[in-house]
């Protein structure tokens, strides 16, 4: 038996509404360009719209010109989408909460994650959206996941309940140490400062 291997999200599909709700929520709220439109192959009656958000891959929303938007939030049992999550950089967060609020759109705040900042609200039809910030850079050659693992490594033998930055510094530096070779024979920390 072998795997059949993800090399990442190739697209989501979202079941809309009408079609300008889709396009002003995700080009005119979230800035994801609208970049293909055709009918819903399997369903002559609905539209399918695609936006891009930000990496090149795809969210696409059925619409259909007899639904309406309904705020309540979506199900989140068991198989069900809790919610969706959108990275954004730092300057945009930042700029997150007022943008919100110019539009009077009810939301969570700023939550601090341990590895990330994030604040919450809903679409038109009840989903809960993310609007996700890390708050590391990853080192050269590396991802946010390899980071992810080995401060989840430090935090488990630690004996921390969460991620928090100190994981996330100590990952860093510990992936560097790893990838990066140098001429000194002693890579221990050092204070420059202590010296007579």
């Amino acid at each position: 038996m072998r795997k059949i291997q993800a090399q990442g999200v190739h697209h989501i599909t979202l079941t809309g509404t009408d079609r300008q709700t889709s396009i002003d929520f995700w080009e005119g709220l979230l800035g994801m360009p609208f970049v293909f439109d055709q009918p819903n192959l399997d369903n002559p009656d609905e539209g399918h719209l695609y936006f891009d958000p930000g990496d090149g891959r795809l969210i696409t929303v059925f619409t259909n010109e007899t639904r309406t938007p309904d705020p309540r939030r979506t199900p989140t049992e068991p198989g069900c989408v809790h919610h969706l999550a959108f990275n954004v950089s730092r300057a945009s967060f930042s700029q997150a909460v007022t943008r919100l609020d110019e539009r009077g759109i009810g939301h969570s705040g700023v939550k601090d994650r341990g590895f990330m900042d994030s604040i919450y609200f809903k679409d038109p039809m009840g989903l809960l959206i993310e609007l996700a910030t890390y708050k590391f850079e990853p080192p050269v050659g590396h991802t946010h996941a390899d980071v992810m693992i080995e401060a989840h490594k430090l935090r488990v033998e630690r004996g921390d309940y969460n991620i928090a930055e100190v994981h996330l510094a100590d990952a860093i530096e510990g992936l560097v140490l790893r990838r990066q070779g140098t001429l000194s024979e002693d890579r221990g920390p050092k204070d420059p400062y202590s010296k007579s």
